[in-house]
């Protein structure tokens, strides 16, 4: 067991520029990981998940740091990049034992390995300058190593910067103080000194310095160059393929290592995928401007700096031509495959080669010159029928002289693992083996000691369908299904979650006259508001506590729905950190805060008093930070409720205002699951019907009120309906943009996404999106033949696919109107001088919504801003 005395004996240095104050810093980081190396599993898990948790938090400072201080990529993307070497690495090793084993799985095809060391020496390149040193750090401390980093000079300031996040994390958490360094002034001569005096190198950079790492005399864990090439067989899927491709070479403008070089195309197919291409918004260069690009990629033989990680516009005019503002790739159709072909080199820019072969052993052959090129033990990609080219793949994975062989899948992130193969490792360091020079043939994890060859075939994830145990619908139908508190369940004390206003005009009093006829204790508390916050829902916590119910009933709109989740949680466990539940993740599988197990004490019972919200049947639950005016989402299946009671009577008397808002809440929620990119066709039904609902009965709903007891039920089913909807496919944009102008602005939740969701439909139904949502089940962009779906479905009419899209864009927009939607946010009252100076603010925090992950366009931040502006002034 490691001692705090121990931990305080450890002396720290100041700047390492120098042998002398290098030397010192490392005999003190060797120091701290004596101490270290006592640790148990239990401390190192919990000194990763810190670390993990802290890099996650600032994945976009750091990227914003690395893009602005190196000049190359895209920030959106190294956000990206720098929340997968938190979540992705923690959650990947979170129960790895020190000491792993060699894994095989014929299902999924893949092998595991881990070590642990010593005192590492990282070396950190300048294209990946935050998520590597993540990365490095991480399973540093996860195998009880030290570490001390070799910055790029280029990029020194980054960094330094993530790996002092991780360094702060990890200290807080107990472990040894500075058991990670860093070179303050990195030169030459400092990194050759950290090399040769650590006990093993991560290196990760050129080829050159990848030699100098083996070269040292000490063990190196290193990265070969990367050359992929990628083969299009005629029996491919050409959407897929030439949509996979465009979606990994466009990623931070091609820097990632395993990103596509060449492409070899059967001739069968050539003129289809060359047509793909074009009309994604790719450029094919005539031959003299393939010419001028090929004196621009190499400068005396070496790959010219000035294009790595820049657009294809700026990498043209530096070549002498002009191309579209907006092209995503430039495509140079090309003959040899010989190292003299300056096409056929690793280019780290969205510059691609592009071939034709009259046979797939033609293609093999090419693609093995590429490879010895520059790419040997690298990665390679095949695009095929799986069923009927197994004979293929298996030629295709004999002949390739690399360690990762991918099959129908984006090999930037297909390569770096776990988002397109869920066995292949996570990781941003990929060894390449002996045929690259390397001493490991897998993506680096936490030990390697052999070559392993990877065969990784592309997969869609397992996918789900969640509700509540119990949904109880039809009107009159509360105190039926109430009856199950004391005739089923035999519960004894039920706290109520509601707003002043209901309480006070008697919503509450059907429910505790029902519990009173049962003989049922129960409290209420009614001091939920709009926008509930933190605070308020600490106090209703605070008052379950002393209450002891073991069974909470939520009623109201989704303000005291989402309240009495979050008093939920902190009743039953007081030890769960808010911040923590708020943290965003990719994949709500992969998350790196796993979600307390709920209903140990209460039964959640969720009964709406307004069609809109869905919150009754989803886990989401969104709450206000009173301190800092953040709208934090919050989403976890353990947030479900167990029961859910849609009764219309509890709706009838919505003012006009409410039900105009929540109806098109409900709308938004029905449009943004259809369209997500993890829709699948459980949630498709409920959104489609739910959308019908909505256009029938929402007018007369407004208009009537009471008066049309039916519009009333049919718009609370619809309501319910959207809400299974999105709490398996997950929402959009529309919703992250909603929340943070309710947030900066005080709009309502349901005007906001009213003002948006045209808006944000245009954005999404382009051809050519800018970027395109990651997630395994969507192929390509299709967002446009989603929304003819709906308009279909809603019988709306057009010559083509077109006019049925604007028809139904005007279809909302009417009904926006009959329910007193107004056109744009200006007309709410919302300052725009104070609208202007907080929209950059409001965007970077919309981005990184936890909606946003699931949109079918992945938005740059310039994107959304651009939005916001259309929706303040209507134009």
């Amino acid at each position: 067991m490691a001692k705090k005395e121990e931990q305080a004996t450890v002396q720290t240095t100041g700047l390492v520029d120098s042998v002398d104050a290098l030397v010192a810093k490392m005999n003190e980081i060797r120091e701290a990981q004596k101490i270290f190396a006592t640790y148990t599993q239990e401390q190192v898990d919990k000194i990763f998940l810190a670390a993990a948790t802290a890099a996650n938090k600032q994945r976009i400072p750091l990227a914003k740091m690395a893009v602005e201080e190196t000049g190359m990529g895209i920030v959106e993307d190294k956000v990206i990049k720098n929340h997968y070497a938190a979540e992705y690495i923690y959650n990947a090793y979170k129960d790895t034992k020190t000491c792993g084993i060699i894994e095989e799985d014929t299902s999924f095809g893949i092998k595991k390995i881990a070590e642990p060391i010593g005192l590492i020496a990282a070396v950190i390149p300048t294209t990946n300058p935050t998520s590597t040193a993540i990365f490095k750090t991480l399973i540093a401390l996860k195998t009880r190593n030290a570490i001390i980093i070799s910055p790029h000079p280029r990029a020194k300031n980054s960094t330094i910067a993530a790996a002092k996040v991780v360094l702060d994390a990890a200290v807080a958490a107990g472990a040894p103080a500075g058991i990670i360094g860093w070179i303050d002034v990195p030169s030459l001569e400092l990194t050759n000194e950290v090399m040769k005096s650590a006990d093993i190198i991560l290196a990760t950079g050129g080829p050159g310095m990848v030699k100098a790492a083996y070269s040292s005399g000490k063990p190196a864990l290193g990265v070969g160059a990367g050359n992929t090439p990628v083969i299009m067989d005629e029996s491919c899927d050409v959407k897929l393929a030439v949509n996979s491709l465009i979606h990994s070479k466009t990623f931070d403008n091609g820097m990632i290592c395993a990103s596509e070089q060449s492409v070899i195309v059967n001739d069968k197919i050539y003129a289809e995928v060359k047509k793909e291409f074009a009309e994604r918004g790719c450029y094919f260069t005539t031959p003299e401007e393939t010419e001028k690009l090929r004196k621009t990629i190499l400068i005396n033989g070496a790959l010219n700096a000035k294009i790595v990680g820049q657009k294809p516009v700026t990498i043209a005019k530096l070549a002498g031509f002009d191309v579209p503002e907006a092209t995503k790739i430039l495509i140079s159709e090309v003959e040899s495959v010989s190292i003299e072909e300056e096409m056929a080199h690793e280019k780290l820019s969205p510059v691609l080669a592009m071939y034709k072969a009259k046979s797939f052993d033609e293609a093999v052959a090419k693609a093995e010159v590429l490879v010895a090129d520059g790419g040997y033990g690298h990665t390679s990609s095949l695009y095929i029928n799986v069923g009927t080219g197994k004979e293929k793949i298996d030629q295709f994975a004999a002949a390739m002289k690399t360690c990762r062989i991918l099959v129908n899948t984006p090999s930037s992130q297909g390569g770096i693992g776990d988002l397109y193969n869920f066995k292949l490792a996570p990781s941003l360091t990929l060894g390449c083996g002996s045929w690259g020079g390397n001493s490991v043939s897998e993506n680096v994890g936490v030990k390697h000691l052999i070559n392993i060859k990877t065969v990784a075939e592309r997969r869609e994830n397992m996918l789900w369908f969640r509700a509540p145990e119990k949904v109880y619908f039809k009107k009159g139908c509360l105190p039926v299904a109430l009856d199950e508190l004391k005739n089923v369940m035999g519960k004894k004390k039920v706290f109520i979650v509601t707003d002043s206003f209901l309480y006070k005009n008697g919503y509450t009093k059907c429910v505790t006259d029902k519990l009173d006829e049962m003989g049922i204790q129960h409290t209420t508390f009614f001091e939920v508001a709009p926008d509930p916050t933190l605070a308020c829902a600490k106090e209703g916590a605070k008052a379950m506590r002393a209450f002891e119910p073991d069974c909470i009933i939520a009623i109201g709109g989704g303000s005291a729905m989402d309240a009495g989740k979050i008093m939920w949680v902190m009743y039953e466990h007081p030890e769960a950190d808010f911040m923590d539940m708020a943290m965003r993740f990719m994949d709500i599988r992969k998350r790196v805060y796993q979600f307390p197990k709920m209903g140990e004490k209460a039964y959640f019972i969720a009964v709406p008093t307004s069609s809109g919200t869905g919150s009754e049947v989803t886990p989401f639950a969104v709450i206000t930070d009173e301190q800092t005016g953040v709208k934090y989402p919050l989403a976890d299946y353990e947030l479900l409720p167990n029961m859910s009671i849609v009764d219309a009577d509890m709706m009838m008397d919505q003012p006009k205002g409410l039900t105009s808002a929540s109806g098109i809440d409900a709308l938004t929620h029905a449009l943004e699951a259809y369209a997500s990119i993890m829709a699948t066709d459980y949630t498709d039904g409920l959104a489609l019907k739910s959308m019908k609902n909505i256009f029938a009965y929402l007018p007369s709903a407004y208009e009537n009120g009471a008066a049309d007891v039916v519009a009333r039920e049919k718009m609370a089913d619809a309501s319910t309906m959207a809400g299974m909807a999105f709490a398996n496919a997950f929402l959009g944009v529309c919703h992250s943009m909603a929340h943070k102008l309710g947030a900066f602005h005080h709009l309502p939740h349901g005007v906001a996404n009213a003002l948006l969701i045209t808006e944000v439909m245009k954005f999404n139904a382009v051809h050519v999106p800018t970027k395109m949502g990651t997630f395994s089940q969507y192929q390509y962009p299709h967002c446009m033949e989603r929304y003819v779906e709906c308009a279909n479905f809603l019988g709306i009419q057009g010559k083509n696919d077109q006019e049925k899209f604007d028809n139904l864009l005007k279809a909302i927009e009417e009904l926006k109107a009959k329910v007193g939607i107004k056109k744009t946010i200006a007309e709410y009252g919302v300052d725009e001088k104070y609208f202007l100076e907080t929209l950059d603010k409001m965007v970077e925090q919309a981005f990184d919504d936890q909606c946003t992950g699931a949109n079918p366009r992945y938005p740059l931040m310039s994107e959304m801003k651009e939005m916001y502006l259309k929706v303040y002034y209507g134009k």
